[in-house]
């Protein structure tokens, strides 16, 4: 039975007062100029921009962090609105927020720490590196076994692409063991394989779980233990832990989660999959672990991992994918990764080869359409033409030009049916009614909008594939079978 944290009444949206702008940080030109200047994806001729306050209460999002890197330096950090609705505590500089599926970055440095240190095999069955349970063997689907690389990378094969429940405060939570063979408490399905391991992209938290027992086994300590000696203590994030509960110090300055105005049941849901999404940090800790990996990858040495192991943790292994992060290479290569929580959501992005970057963490509503103006506002302050994609206007495209971007894509764990029609480009997941097709919208010949999704994805110049390029992770999906005759009418 779960015990629940006995909650004051919530306050009502709206109710509370706006927080001293002292609060959140010291101001600057930079930060004066996101509270001014938002816009989505697609604006109308002649559109003023919104202020940051007018969208935080268009998405429902009652707190807002970031955090920016400028020259290889944390330029600034600074929190907006609401940590907690229940006693309209404000968001400062050092709220932690649960960071969700950026956990991995973070796992992902910690298992290369080990790898460097010779203490696991990153191409070696990780079979040999787990002693307290083992990855059931499946001579078809992987003879060989699977990886470390292959789970840093989600080309293991592995079910379970994440872990979307959480527990409540004081509920009975089950151990990692119990999580990758689905047994209760856990109420995940069991990690196997599914698909041929190395064959192909598919993300699996699952897998990431696989990589955080080998990761205990093989050092002999807790995994929240292992990350604060490997990384988080050795960069200074002291406003970051995989502490789940929260402990102590995260709980001193920490947003709860939030849905549809209200604080969520609990505060805020436990995630025991820590490497998977466990981790409770600041905007601040995530650019200092930015800083860091940009220093390695430029050739620096003294930081957590080898200018080599750096590399190649920012080295495609399918798609658009490396060893925990997510890779950006349409115009200057950038990387980084994103996360969802039940009231959280999560976005960071920094240039390879200059000290450029951003974090965002958001506690509730429709907190991923927030950040993306955010990051539009900051990358156009600071003139980053890549790290967002700027608003445009929609664009009138011909039906002939529409026509190259029709046919069937699958990747990703997806199949998308395009269909081109006079009256514009419409998409549908395969299988799905013909009334569940949605208008793309053109920002451009290749780049169109779905404003349903909340998902930009840019198109191939030969049309073979696209990539979802803002909104999502840099998923890739490729065309499988040519273009269907286009059709009149809706």
């Amino acid at each position: 039975m779960a015990v629940l944290i006995a909650a004051p009444a919530a306050a009502q949206p709206g109710s509370c007062p706006s927080p001293a702008e002292a609060v959140g940080g010291p101001s600057n030109a930079h930060s004066r100029y996101i509270e001014a200047n938002l816009q989505p994806p697609i604006v109308e001729k002649g559109a003023k921009p919104f202020s940051l306050a007018e969208r935080m209460r268009r998405y429902d999002v009652p707190g807002l962090s970031v955090a920016v890197i400028h020259d290889g330096k944390l330029d600034w950090t600074r929190g907006w609105g609401i940590r907690d609705l229940t006693s309209c505590a404000p968001v400062t500089p050092d709220t932690a927020f649960q960071a969700a599926s950026i956990s991995k970055v973070v796992a992902a440095m910690v298992a290369l720490r080990l790898v460097e240190q010779g203490r696991i095999g990153l191409d070696s069955d990780i079979n040999g590196a787990l002693r307290s349970w083992q990855l059931p063997k499946d001579p078809k689907l992987a003879p060989g076994g699977v990886t470390l690389r292959q789970l840093l990378s989600h080309t293991a094969g592995l079910g379970v692409h994440g872990f979307d429940r959480g527990y409540l405060p004081g509920e009975a939570l089950p151990t990692t063991v119990q999580i990758l063979d689905g047994l209760p408490p856990a109420d995940s399905q069991p990690v196997r394989s599914i698909f041929p391991a190395g064959a192909q992209f598919r993300y699996s938290g699952g897998g990431y779980m696989v990589a955080q027992l080998a990761l205990s086994d093989v050092s002999g300590m807790s995994f929240s233990d292992l990350a604060e000696r490997e990384v988080l203590g050795p960069l200074g994030m002291t406003r970051s832990a995989f502490a789940m509960p929260p402990s102590a110090a995260i709980r001193t300055d920490m947003a709860f989660g939030s849905a549809h105005g209200a604080t969520i049941p609990g505060y805020y849901v436990v995630v025991p999959q820590l490497a998977a999404g466990g981790l409770w940090a600041s905007s601040g800790d995530l650019a200092r672990l930015l800083i860091d990996l940009q220093a390695s990858g430029a050739g620096e040495k003294g930081h957590r991992l080898s200018p080599a192991m750096t590399r190649a943790m920012m080295t495609p292994v399918k798609d658009n994918w490396g060893l925990g992060l997510a890779l950006y290479r349409d115009g200057v290569p950038r990387f980084g990764h994103d996360g969802v929580n039940p009231g959280f959501e999560s976005f960071m992005a920094a240039y390879v080869g200059k000290g450029e970057g951003i974090v965002v963490l958001t506690n509730g509503g429709d907190g991923r359409r927030l950040i993306n103006e955010v990051v539009r506002a900051v990358a156009a302050d600071y003139g980053w033409p890549d790290i967002a994609v700027p608003a445009t206007e929609a664009k009138t495209l011909p039906l002939a030009q529409l026509s190259k971007a029709a046919g069937r894509f699958e990747g990703s764990g997806l199949n998308i049916d395009i269909d081109a029609r006079p009256e514009g480009l419409f998409a549908k997941f395969v299988g799905a009614p013909a009334s569940a097709a949605e208008r793309l919208v053109a920002l451009s010949p290749t780049r169109f909008r779905s404003e349903a999704l909340g998902i930009t994805v840019e198109f191939a110049p030969d049309f073979s594939s696209f990539t979802f390029i803002d909104g999502g992770p840099p998923m890739r999906v490729v065309r499988t079978m040519a273009a269907p005759p286009a059709t009149k009418g809706s």
